[in-house]
């Protein structure tokens, strides 16, 4: 049996029914809450390694219970919800949510980003290497190579490859990129943004129009991988 344990927070059967039985058909743990505050009650008290949260929860917004969550818990909370505008999406993301996920969803997809966020969560030192493919970034000494070259990168360009690398396979809004590369003062500035996506891609992707790294996740932000 896997370790993981994975409480879902739905109200409605036949999604919690579904999760519960792809994710113990998979090996996980499987605890389950039917609303905002059984949910936070249950992950008080079992400290689950992942949260799957619905954001029309019957007693309260689920968006009012990532907030709480995010207070104390500090692992990863995958979204799935049937909600799929952009503003709902950049709210939770923006909010704390590793992920987010609209219903009805595949399960491959789903299972794959509860690997990577329980991979990502799981490490217990921040990683210094990182390898992804003929990619390679060393964040220690702020080299990058690509098929053992070196790659020339602005310092701006740099900054912005090792977010998206620390971040590995989380979705990352505009403005949280903007601020942590930038500063607060830039974080409307989303078409400034994507021309230095645009001019990293050249320099690490093979095909930049067709990327495989840096993953653009439509009005919302990006998804390095």
């Amino acid at each position: 049996m896997n370790k993981a344990q994975i409480l879902i927070i739905d109200d409605e059967p036949q999604i919690r029914k579904l999760l519960r039985i792809n994710l113990e058909s998979n090996a996980y743990r499987v605890l389950q809450a039917v609303d905002g505050r059984e949910g936070l009650a249950m992950a008080a008290s079992h400290l689950p390694d992942l949260i799957l949260l619905d954001l029309g929860l019957p007693d309260t917004s689920g968006h009012d219970v990532l907030k709480t969550l995010k207070e104390w818990y500090q692992k990863p909370v995958i979204i799935l919800s049937v909600r799929d505008g952009e503003d709902d999406i950049v709210s939770a993301l923006d909010n704390g949510a590793t992920d987010y996920l609209t219903k009805p969803f595949r399960t491959g997809e789903l299972l794959a980003r509860i690997r990577s966020a329980l991979r990502n969560s799981s490490s217990a030192t921040p990683k210094t290497d990182i390898s992804c493919g003929e990619l390679r970034i060393d964040l220690a000494g702020r080299v990058v190579r690509k098929k053992g070259e070196i790659l020339r990168l602005t310092s701006t360009e740099y900054n912005l490859l090792a977010l998206f690398a620390k971040n590995e396979g989380r979705v990352l809004t505009h403005r949280y990129i903007l601020k942590e590369v930038w500063g607060f003062g830039y974080q409307t500035e989303t078409q400034y943004l994507r021309v230095f996506v645009g001019t990293l891609r050249k320099k690490i992707e093979d095909n930049p129009n067709m990327p495989v790294h840096i993953i653009t996740e439509s009005g919302v932000g990006y998804r390095f991988q």
